[in-house]
């Protein structure tokens, strides 16, 4: 049967574009958009195995549609020079690859692949449509199947008309009904104003076309109504701007798009041209110095643990880069399924079973376990714990390509492996979701399959290794890398394999108490609201507050009253319900969420909670717990502090001793600003919000009332967030204009705070990215935008990452030193979390004493700033005392 492939050109270039960082050859052609879309090319080629095939370009900006809306993608972003320069690129690389392109004046390219799918179809023809644009979705068929790109250009997702009918209960015509009523701010069709998705798709549902709900617009209620009366004209003008066009005077002949292959040698030349090493080394032919001349598809594949254990014991001295695989998120609870090694000339692979259990496996059990033997390897992090809870060690990683991607730029949403390789440009690798399925699909596949996978992600790692580092030397970031990061991921892996005890019957005995206190919150509801209800129920408590209790209505949803915690805030001053309701949302949260969830994180083989940082999720620099996440128990208010009362020290006569950064971020503004006043606040030790206060309303130490410090406090931090004068005025309940004057205030007061905003935005600006004292880059693209709301962000951002980020290098600093110091003086105590500013020990009775002295020794001196750091430290029977 003929196949036929057709690719939405400018949409898949402009999807490379972006998805990959900047790339260009020796004569200085960018070229990440080509190479971006050449690899997609390939793979679609090798998997699909079309006899067909027609990449579709649009022809300048005006369009048929223009003529009956003039403001069609009027507000398209101009097309980047850097992107523009590449679609010649692009035609002659079809055209050296023997793929068909078609373009035409006044028509899309959505079009032009309208007609031809229909054609195809009325042949009888399979056929696939590559696009990142879901307009595309009407277009699926028995015999048409949309694949839209994910991640870039790294995934994909296919709809036919069944994937279509799940996901959002429409035909995949219907698609051009959805986009008439909530329109496309992309292409700048208006839809409907005020009808969203959500709301077009009730419509749909129950009415099945625009013209069916405008015919029925009567039977709509409030506001609905009004904009669909009011809006019908936009509503059909928008149903055609989105309806492809599928008689497009296309002068190609189905058979004109025949594909028999492409010639080696031309494919060869083009490829030098522009300089895609990877993609030669696809064609056997990697050149003198394109790096390692093994292709990806064809791996010296050594199975070790079937024939080649002799062999790999004697090739161990060679390996430079390891590929453990571990399955699941979860690293304590993972299962570690087997292990790749490649040494550059050949990989070896082998079961995880053979390597935990085998004597043959000896040889490199002891070679993973040596500090001495250095290893590339993606996510050692992970990897360490889970072979931890097998009795095995990692040691010795040179470069963690994880980390490394991580630390190139923290932004990026793919950092798997097959993604890493992509957008540095070190060729191709299947995805674990493409190998293994996703969700309820995922399945290990046989041996072979499996070994083959393991080997190319080896391999991967090998080739991603040096050009990373080389990268991150040029950014400046290679001891960030080499001295924070990895030095950490070994010390957090002791810390989670270490765990912290709970004491199981009191963490159950304090649910119980918290249950008999919502029994008596919700008996107390129910009689001031004269009834029972579901409290849980937005909809009935809202009928309560505003129907029967006649409290304001702040503001209205779609389904009804808000009841959120903005509207419940507002309301608390007129009815003593409101607190009750609010009290009761606290306590059921810390019921459900964290006495019954750490209940069942209790590991039963240790009676201790592991958690698991995550090194690679924030953008700041920050770390993330999870498997539970412990940095978020709330502590302000009496009953969520008493959880951490549970939390006690696994040794008998031991205490929890904790120890917390003071003001920090201050700290930090204070180094990076060079303020003089907020310099002399922190190195004379004075309280820095009464010192704010003194100085923003120009009075005494002992004029400064409460009131005064409240407000420079709330300025202090806001500060360090970008805070706006809404933020401020919603956080000490000021109207805006007070809130835009305190910060007036504040600025004029301290000017080298002033300055260092309005420089760093303007460094953003220019140079793309902000940097924290330890150089770690946090890229800005938005800084740019012309959306308002975008650009604001990206100001705000990079106004507070070199000072949160800062904070975050710190205490990680700190963490890392503090591991080094426990070991170097043979001491017992233990490192058992980081939250936030602060890090939590077990301490022995006897190394009490030096522990108090040593852990804000270390915090205090992790880094020379302008100004001292300060860290508080406590200790007692449990956590909850140590604070």
């Amino acid at each position: 049967m003929n196949k036929i492939v057709l690719i939405d050109g400018n949409s898949i270039a402009n999807r490379a574009f972006y998805a990959l960082p900047p790339l260009s050859n020796s004569a200085g052609m960018q070229t990440n958009a080509v190479y971006g879309f050449t690899t997609m090319l390939l793979r679609l080629l090798e998997e699909e195995q079309p006899t067909h095939f027609l990449v579709a370009f649009d022809a300048g900006k005006a369009t048929f549609r223009h003529q009956d809306y003039k403001e069609y993608k009027g507000h398209r972003m101009k097309t980047p020079p850097e992107l523009s320069e590449q679609f010649p690129l692009l035609r002659e690389l079809l055209d050296g690859l023997s793929i068909s392109r078609f373009e035409l004046e006044g028509y899309e390219a959505d079009d032009i692949i309208g007609t031809i799918s229909r054609l195809a179809e009325s042949q009888k023809w399979q056929v696939l449509i590559v696009t990142g644009d879901k307009d595309m979705l009407q277009l699926a068929s028995n015999q048409v199947t949309i694949a839209l790109t994910r991640k870039g250009i790294s995934e994909m997702e296919r709809y036919g008309p069944a994937e279509i009918q799940e996901k959002y209960g429409l035909a995949p015509k219907q698609i051009i009904d959805l986009k008439g009523l909530m329109g496309d701010a992309s292409d700048n069709i208006p839809g409907i104003p005020g009808v969203g998705e959500k709301t077009a798709l009730k419509l749909l549902h129950e009415y099945g076309s625009v013209e069916e709900v405008l015919t029925h617009a009567d039977s709509l209620k409030g506001k609905l109504k009004e904009r669909v009366t009011e809006h019908a004209e936009d509503a059909r003008m928008s149903k055609d701007l989105a309806t492809i066009f599928r008689e497009v005077p296309v002068e190609l002949k189905l058979e004109d798009m025949s594909y028999g292959g492409y010639d080696q040698g031309a494919a060869r030349e083009l490829f030098r041209k522009l300089e895609f090493k990877s993609l030669l080394e696809r064609l056997g032919d990697a050149g003198d110095d394109a790096g390692s001349p093994q292709e990806v598809e064809s791996l010296q594949l050594v199975r070790a643990d079937v024939e080649g254990s002799e062999q790999l014991e004697s090739a161990l001295e060679r390996v430079q880069a390891v590929h453990l695989e571990v399955i699941g998120e979860n690293p304590h609870e993972a299962e570690v399924i087997g292990i790749a090694l490649d040494t550059g000339d050949a990989v070896y692979t082998a079961a995880f079973d053979w390597l935990k259990q085998s004597e043959q496996a000896a040889s490199l059990r002891q070679w993973l376990a040596d500090a001495e033997k250095p290893k590339h390897i993606y996510d050692s992090h992970k990897a360490i714990v889970a072979l931890h809870w097998h009795g095995l060690s990692l040691e010795g990683v040179a470069v963690d390509v994880l980390l490394a991607g991580y630390l190139l730029d923290p932004t990026q949403g793919d950092d798997t492996l097959s993604g890493l390789s992509q957008r540095y440009g070190t060729g191709w690798l299947a995805s674990d979701e493409e190998v293994f399925g996703k969700g309820a699909k995922f399945k290990v596949p046989d041996e072979a399959i499996t070994a083959n996978h393991l080997a190319r992600k080896a391999r991967a790692v090998l080739k991603l290794a040096p050009v990373l580092k080389e990268k991150l030397e040029a950014d400046g970031m290679r001891s960030l890398l080499e001295d924070v990061e990895m030095p950490l991921t070994r010390t957090l892996s002791r810390m989670e394999t270490t765990g912290f005890k709970v004491d199981k019957a009191g963490l159950v005995a304090y649910g119980q108490e918290l249950t008999a206190q919502l029994d008596t919150i919700v008996k107390d509801i129910y009689a001031q609201a004269g009834e029972e209800f579901n409290l849980n129920s937005p909809k009935q408590l809202g009928e309560i507050l505003f129907e029967k209790l006649g409290l304001p209505v702040v503001k209205k949803t779609k389904t009804g009253y808000s009841t959120d915690a903005e509207v419940l805030d507002k309301l608390a001053p007129h009815h003593e319900i409101v607190s009750q309701i609010v009290h009761y949302r606290q306590l059921a949260k810390l019921q459900s969420t964290y006495i019954e969830g750490l209940v069942k994180e209790i590991r039963e083989k240790t009676g201790k909670i592991h958690t698991y940082y995550r090194q690679t999720i924030a953008a700041t620099g920050r770390l993330s717990s999870q498997f539970p996440n412990l940095q978020n128990i709330p502590i302000r208010m009496e009953e969520g502090r008493k959880i951490r009362k549970v939390f006690v020290p696994s040794e008998p006569g031991w205490q929890v001793l904790a120890a917390d950064y003071s003001q920090i971020e201050l700290r930090v503004l204070a180094h990076i600003s060079g303020d003089p006043r907020l310099k002399e606040a922190f190195i004379h030790d004075m309280d820095i919000h009464t010192k704010t206060a003194m100085d923003v309303f120009g009075v005494h130490a002992d004029e400064v009332d409460a009131n005064m410090r409240r407000q420079a406090k709330a300025v202090n931090f806001g500060i360090v967030y970008g805070i706006s004068d809404y933020g401020l005025s919603q956080n000490l309940n000021i109207t805006r204009k007070e809130a835009a004057q305190f910060i007036e205030q504040y600025f004029a007061v301290f000017e080298g705070v002033k300055q260092f905003m309005t420089d760093i935005v303007k460094q953003a600006r220019k140079d793309g990215y902000v940097s924290t004292l330890l150089h770690r880059r946090r890229y800005l693209p938005e800084i740019k935008a012309s959306n308002f709301n975008q650009r604001s962000f990206a100001e705000r951002t990079a106004m507070n990452t070199p000072i949160q980020g800062t904070a975050a290098d710190i205490i990680k600093l700190a963490m890392v030193q503090m591991e080094e110091k426990l070991r170097e003086e043979g001491l017992r105590s233990r490192m058992l979390l980081q939250v936030h500013d602060e890090l939590v020990f077990e301490v022995p009775e006897e190394e009490l004493g030096i522990m108090k002295q040593l852990v804000p020794q270390v915090m205090e001196q992790a880094i020379e700033l302008d100004v001292p750091l300060k860290a508080d430290v406590s200790y007692g029977q449990n956590w909850y005392e140590a604070k």
